[in-house]
């Protein structure tokens, strides 16, 4: 189901709890969502669209890729740059690091491990940020 982006600062900026394998639907809405918004949007975590759990979903090099829990374990190069958010109008600038090594969960709850570069790494950076509260 696709589901309206939310745009409270004050909701946006809680940190949220981790996700479960009762989740997977709100994973599911995650993608049709992100999906919908494709001409301008490349992720979203689960808080952009209301629900306080630790998920994330992206454009992976074409392919929508879902991670539950993640976490960056491993950064280097930093750089910085500007982004803007379908949550918040505008763009702003922020710290990035162009390689990142992430630590997460799939859709069967087994952990990963995963390096991440350049557009990439930019963008799960942003969507983990969602996840921990923390708006550009």
């Amino acid at each position: 189901m696709v589901r309206e982006i939310m745009k409270d600062v004050g909701f946006l900026s809680q940190k949220s709890q981790p996700a479960t394998k009762e989740d997977l639907s709100v994973a599911e809405d995650l993608l049709e969502t992100l999906e919908a918004h494709k001409e301008n949007c490349v992720g979203m975590a689960a808080n952009m669209i209301g629900e306080h759990k630790c998920m994330i979903a992206f454009d992976n090099n074409g392919k929508y890729m879902v991670m539950f829990n993640p976490e960056i374990i491993k950064r280097s190069q930093p750089f910085e740059t500007e982004e803007g958010c379908l949550s918040l109008i505008g763009t702003r600038r922020t710290k990035r690091w162009k390689s990142i090594k992430v630590q997460y969960q799939n859709s069967d709850f087994q952990n990963r491990y995963k390096t991440f570069t350049e557009w990439t790494a930019q963008i799960i950076q942003h969507e983990i940020d969602h996840c921990k509260g923390i708006i550009i």
